[in-house]
């Protein structure tokens, strides 16, 4: 008897997503939870469409500033972490420090950045910056030590220049470790954003989330956080589909487990995902 076929990952994150917004709906309208304390998923549909362009205006707010904040994590770590990783010396000597910093709760730094660099969007720029630095850095490093060296001994004995080891080599395999920094560098870019918007600012959508929190409007609070959600979500769709094709070779290494977990043949790791 052959053995039952278990379902698609893709089926079932459906699956969970239908059944989390059915129990948003239904819950508060049983009663069992207040409506003050988690309101009905269209009550906060229908504030966020009667307010869309109050919601729209601090996305953007918030937009802005995150895409800042990724281009210092993203740049810096990057090029930080290349050195730090493929420098025997520097990575001994300034690995245990930024694993050590990483370990640190960045949020209470925040009133540094604000004395810094005041209450604006600048303070909430570097501080989502410097906190989406760290995990970009660190698996920066950690996917060039993990390069095997006779990649490099092979380019080397063929001819490559230094300049031609780093970009047809170095970068290339250690793109997957890369991939999986900015993942969670892009999520903590978004909530130190966000956190330090609930702190101090006058817009974007962190200040909605406080502004509808001091006066107990729980659909409001709960429309903000269902933007944030969303804008989450589709950074981590994004990352992926961008690390789909440019790490080619992971993808065709999956393609017949993923066909595999489909059911069928030649399924594409992309439908899979």
């Amino acid at each position: 008897m052959r053995p039952r076929a278990l379902p698609a990952p893709a089926k079932v994150r459906w699956a969970m997503l239908v059944t989390l917004l059915l129990a948003w709906e239904l819950v508060p309208r049983t009663g069992l939870i207040p409506e003050l304390l988690l309101p009905a998923l269209s009550s906060t549909l229908k504030v966020l469409y009667q307010d869309s362009h109050i919601y729209w205006a601090a996305l953007l707010v918030t937009l802005y500033e995150v895409a800042l904040a990724m281009l210092i994590a993203c740049g810096g770590g990057i090029i930080t972490g290349a050195v730090v990783g493929g420098i025997a010396r520097l990575r001994d000597l300034l690995l245990p420090v930024f694993s050590s910093l990483y370990a640190v709760p960045m949020v209470i730094l925040y009133p540094v950045f604000t004395a810094w660099f005041g209450i604006g969007s600048e303070s909430k720029i570097a501080f989502a910056g410097i906190y989406a630095f760290f995990p970009v850095m660190l698996s920066t490093a950690a996917g060039i030590r993990t390069i095997d060296p006779q990649f490099i001994l092979a380019a080397r004995s063929m001819g490559a220049t230094l300049t031609q080891q780093v970009t047809r080599v170095i970068i290339p395999a250690s793109l997957p470790a890369v991939f999986a920094g900015l993942r969670l560098g892009g999520a903590l870019a978004i909530i130190g954003v966000v956190v330090s918007e609930m702190l101090t600012a006058a817009a974007g959508i962190g200040y909605l989330v406080t502004l509808n929190r001091t006066i107990l409007d729980s659909a409001r609070v709960f429309a903000a956080l269902l933007m944030i959600l969303v804008l989450s979500v589709a950074y981590y769709m994004l990352a992926r589909a961008i690390e789909r094709r440019v790490v080619v070779w992971q993808s065709v290494g999956r393609a017949p487990k993923a066909a595999q977990a489909e059911g069928g043949p030649g399924v594409p790791v992309a439908a899979a995902a």
